[in-house]
């Protein structure tokens, strides 16, 4: 059982798509009441005694020898004669249970796992260090995941409302555009070249700045929020002064939106740069690590 209850229990989750895929019904035993499913342990100290005690001494070399053996006893066991009741199991099973077996699915059981899950409020859920979208509004709510070994299906209140193909990659992302607020899906339209390509309009420091950002990245993708931010600042104070701004970035080493804006804010992109700055600051800074604007052609 899921969770405990007297009169009503809930079953877990996997348990119950199983019985529900076979068409049978499970009934849980009683809260502390170990008898009523004294008839299954009674089973299982059966096949113990009978199958697994006369197999404790043999050595097996493969799994199909060891299923030929436990086989060869399974079926003594059923043919063995009750004691206090006329026939014996196989007897009962041919006469009560074969007739009403029905036959199995014609898909197989697919094992699924259940979890519950928040959602971030990138309108992500975590799923084994994976994160996997769903859709913007389910922000900061509580939603049921099922795992199976090929997917991850999202559910809200009984409802299915994202499935994704499942990703063993940690700490990336998969994301369905469908599931992005109209500002994201616009965000997730920018490319590396696409801001390189603007930064270059605005000057050759501004373009040094945005492919050097990029490019310290480990994915280039994560560098886009502030290559974007600094995409705003040249709107809010004009094109000469971020370039500006960023040839005064480029002398210090300051590459950042956060030294972007701060330059901006106190004036500085106004004064002169010092005059040990005479080297061109749009040269690009060369690094084993960094490939250049180019890179993205």
């Amino acid at each position: 059982m899921h969770k405990a209850h007297r009169y009503e229990p809930d079953l877990n989750p996997t348990y119950q798509a199983l019985a529900s895929h076979y068409g049978v019904a499970v009934v849980p035993a009683r809260p502390r009441r170990p008898r009523d499913k004294s008839r299954a342990e009674l089973g299982v100290q059966l096949v113990e005694r009978w199958i697994l005690a006369a197999l404790r001494n043999r050595q097996f070399f493969s799994l199909p020898e060891l299923n030929a053996a436990i086989a060869e006893l399974l079926e003594r066991l059923n043919a063995r004669a009750f004691k206090k009741l006329p026939g014996s199991r196989r007897e009962l099973f041919e006469s009560l249970d074969r007739p009403a077996l029905q036959p199995l699915p014609a898909e197989p059981y697919v094992y699924a796992e259940w979890k519950k899950a928040r959602v971030h409020i990138d309108y992500h859920v975590e799923v084994d260090g994976h994160y996997y979208s769903v859709p913007y509004q389910l922000v900061k709510k509580q939603i049921e995941v099922r795992l199976t070994a090929q997917t991850v299906e999202c559910f809200h209140r009984g409802a299915r409302v994202a499935s994704h193909r499942r990703c063993a990659l940690k700490g990336r992302h998969t994301t369905v555009t469908e599931h992005m607020p109209a500002a994201h899906r616009h965000y997730a339209e920018w490319t590396p070249q696409r801001l390189i390509n603007w930064a270059e309009k605005t000057g050759p420091a501004t373009a040094t700045v945005i492919a050097t950002i990029l490019e310290r990245r480990a994915h280039p993708q994560q560098g886009f929020r502030s290559a974007l931010g600094i995409m705003r600042l040249g709107k809010n104070h004009g094109a000469g002064r971020l370039e500006a701004a960023c040839q005064r970035a480029l002398h210090i080493g300051a590459l950042s939106y956060k030294s972007l804006e701060s330059i901006l804010r106190q004036g500085l992109d106004r004064k002169p740069l010092p005059e040990d700055a005479e080297q061109d600051t749009t040269t690009p800074i060369a690094h084993a690590h960094i490939r250049g604007a180019g890179y993205y052609h």
